[in-house]
């Protein structure tokens, strides 16, 4: 595969900024495959045979089509009973299904093998679907006792079925007269995504081999599980407990409300908690203005995973790792790095390389005049001057801002309501773009009370599905925001579409507003952007219906959206007061759009760090995968041969934790700077067009995201802009100089 942009000799002038956001592999897919086809959020451990058995089959609602609109889960139905029958319930009616179509002694055709494959599976891709988002986002002990449970069990019925050397034969023949066959192009691209796919998933080996890919596979899944399951555990019993108010100095009242309400539901009453993300960074660092206590945080933070912890994930990032680059040389690729990046539109991690090597020296070089700065600042306003480290990076980068731009998160915070945003935003441009409106659904069930739910409609009025809204964090609920399908469409099998959308936005105490930064009102119209590209889906296949496209594609249409944020007319709409309803005074606003690139060496930093320790932990062989008591060493060296290793800017994700590259993101991290090539490419599109222009967003629905995966990444890309993504709008829209 080509290369789609060049990067050459532009990237050693390149800096930028990240806030990367977490976006989950979706749903469910038949194969254990590549480049976008989707899998479940259940990749993961060992076993608890004592698991809720109790629901019969036959009055389990997870087993029957829903009879809410738009085949809406019936959430207020479902126990967790109800899980672990209906997965055995449902894989048993697939492979029934599977063995009709190997076994079927006619000769392979079109319809009667790729078609009917489509058609399997429908009843183990609702249960899954559901499963796993609930999981993610609700979780409970009975959940992950089934999540443990079905992990293996999952893998083993995807080996069954892409390791069938009847059903591969079926394929194959079929792949080898596709010459001969005269298909339509979308149904010629599925028959050759189902070769490939069985082809990845091992169905060319021997038989010796295959048994041992089993065995991976299966150890993978419940090792993804175990790592899931410790990550969400630790950075719940990580909060900090802060025994006074006055240590808190700096908070707002909302938020040391929040902090003595959690503090309560723990136990601890009379105390405050301090609850982490799952970044290194952790947003409380940019106000508390005690610095012992920052440290706290920023140690508790980073230091999660680490060996010799309760809830030590680095065994199982080393066994992880191995079995991974054992798995890539046994289907014919050196390493795991190469295995993925073949079907993604990098397509090698030679050009992945060369792009993150290119910007990660310029990134540094300007994190450390940012960390000069910061440095002045402390020795100018404190009395006792000392060294900066990673807990006050945030703190006084905070002050160099209110000092350069002359303001703070405090000030303009009252102008992006989370409601407001929403309503007068995030839909509101969706209405002027896509000609889209939306309503409350309030008499539909929803699987926590936080969630609410809106009834999308298209420009014609007609009803085009469903978006569940679930914005605040808890403890139940795993880090970062992100989009995932509980319902998807596609012409075979009809459906519609139902899409969950999630942020972890800190919860205010009961009758306060949310109040939002700015960072968070980006996120919200970036995990929008997901939610368009699912609503919009209009292909054949359900294999290709709505994000089904490569890793380093899928988030080029959310960023696309974030444009809107900042939109002239889209901000004028929504920057309101949340008491007085007064527009934000726009020499504020100006102040608030000049800083966008303030501190984006640190953004940078800290985003390529994580983005060079996943690729250098995926371009190992098995052999030079390190020991459980080495990763932390290869991480660090992997830093500091990147030229990243500057204390005051750690990895956006330290290894233990980098749930990423333990999902669907392996040898992926570097997904949302390559996507912002595309990004930028695709504003100036807009801006060249007229904007805001319903023709626009008609041509950028139209060609590329209704389209799903139906036609390959860069040729969608084409045939919306008329041409391949220039680097050069990337540059110019950053200010770069080049050499």
């Amino acid at each position: 595969m080509k290369p789609v942009f060049t990067l050459a000799s532009k990237l050693p002038t390149l800096k930028s900024t990240m806030t990367p956001a977490l976006f989950p592999a979706i749903g469910f897919s038949l194969l254990l495959s590549a480049c976008g086809d989707s899998q479940p959020d259940i990749v993961d451990s060992d076993m608890q045979n004592d698991a809720p058995m109790a629901a019969e089959t036959d009055t389990n609602p997870l087993l029957a089509d829903s009879t809410l609109p738009y085949g809406m889960p019936p959430f207020d139905q479902i126990r967790n009973e109800h899980y672990l029958p209906a997965y055995e319930r449902a894989m048993a009616i697939e492979r029934e299904e599977i063995d009709v179509i190997a076994s079927n002694p006619a000769p392979p055709t079109f319809q009667n093998t790729i078609v009917a494959m489509e058609r399997t599976g429908r009843e183990l891709t609702r249960v899954a679907r559901i499963f796993s988002n609930v999981n993610g986002a609700n979780t409970n002990p009975e959940l992950q006792a089934v999540q443990r449970e079905m992990a293996p069990r999952l893998s083993a019925h995807r080996d069954s079925i892409s390791l069938d050397p009847a059903l591969f034969a079926r394929v194959d023949t079929l792949y080898q007269q596709r010459d001969e066959l005269a298909l339509d192009p979308e149904s010629d691209r599925l028959l050759e995504r189902y070769h490939t796919s069985f082809v990845r998933a091992g169905a060319q080996l021997s038989e010796e081999q295959k048994d041992r890919l089993r065995e991976i596979n299966s150890e993978l899944a419940s090792l993804g599980t175990q790592f899931t399951q410790n990550v969400l555990a630790e950075v719940n019993a990580s909060a900090v407990i802060v025994d006074t108010r006055d240590e808190l100095a700096g908070l707002s009242d909302a938020q040391i409300q929040a902090a003595a309400n959690e503090a309560a539901e723990r136990g601890e009453q009379g105390k405050f908690v301090i609850t982490l993300r799952n970044t290194s960074g952790q947003p409380p660092l940019a106000s508390l203005e005690n610095r012992a206590l920052r440290e706290r945080i920023q140690k508790a933070s980073v230091a999660r995973g680490s060996r010799g912890n309760e809830y030590d994930t680095t065994g199982i990032v080393a066994d992880t790792l191995r079995l991974r680059a054992e798995r890539a040389q046994m289907l014919g690729y050196e390493t795991h790095a190469d295995f993925i990046l073949s079907e993604q539109t990098a397509g090698s991690k030679a050009v992945v390389n060369q792009m993150l090597g290119g910007l990660a020296p310029v990134a540094v070089a300007n994190a450390r005049v940012e960390g000069e700065e910061i440095k002045r600042m402390i020795d100018e306003i404190e009395a006792e001057p000392f060294e900066l480290e990673a807990w006050d990076w945030a703190y006084y980068a905070e002050k160099v801002r209110q000092a350069r731009y002359s303001f703070d998160e405090s000030e303009v915070r009252p102008y992006f309501e989370l409601n407001n945003v929403l309503d007068n935003g995030v839909f509101y441009a969706a209405e002027q773009v896509y000609g889209l409106s939306f309503e409350r659904r309030d008499d539909l069930p929803t699987y926590h009370p936080d969630v609410q739910v809106w009834e999308v409609f298209d420009v014609d009025g007609a009803g085009l599905g469903l978006m569940l809204g679930d914005f605040y964090a808890r403890s139940s609920k795993r880090g970062g925001a992100w989009m995932n399908s509980y319902n998807t469409q596609s012409g075979l099998l009809g459906g519609s579409k139902v899409i969950g959308n999630h942020l972890n936005i800190t919860k205010p105490p009961a009758g306060e507003p949310t109040l939002m930064t700015f960072d968070e009102v980006t996120t919200l119209f970036h995990e929008f952007g997901h939610v368009l590209h699912g609503l919009f889906s209009d292909v054949e296949y359900p294999r290709f219906a709505g994000t089904a496209v490569p890793r380093d594609f899928v988030e080029f249409p959310s960023q696309v959206n974030e444009m809107w944020a900042t939109w002239p007319d889209v901000l004028e709409n929504y920057a309101l007061h949340y008491e007085t309803g007064e527009r934000i005074p726009q020499d504020l606003l100006d102040r608030v759009l000049e800083a966008r690139q303030f501190n984006e060496g640190f953004g940078t930093t800290e985003y390529l760090g994580a983005s060079i320790i996943d690729q250098a932990l995926h371009q190992l062989t098995p052999e030079q995968i390190p020991s459980a008591d080495d990763i932390m060493a290869f991480e660090a060296q992997a830093l500091a041969d990147a030229g990243l290793n500057y204390d005051p800017v750690p990895p956006r994700y330290r290894t233990p934790y980098f749930s990423h590259i333990m999902g669907g993101y392996s040898a992926g991290y570097y997904s949302y700077i390559w996507s912002e090539v595309l990004d930028a490419d695709a504003v100036q599109w807009f801006i060249e067009n007229g904007g805001m222009r319903r023709e626009n967003g008609d041509q950028f629905r139209n060609a590329l995201l209704s389209r799903g995966g139906s036609v390959e990444a860069m040729d969608l890309y084409q045939d919306f802009a008329g041409r391949l993504p220039d680097i050069e709008h990337m540059l110019r829209r950053r200010g770069l100089q080049q050499q």
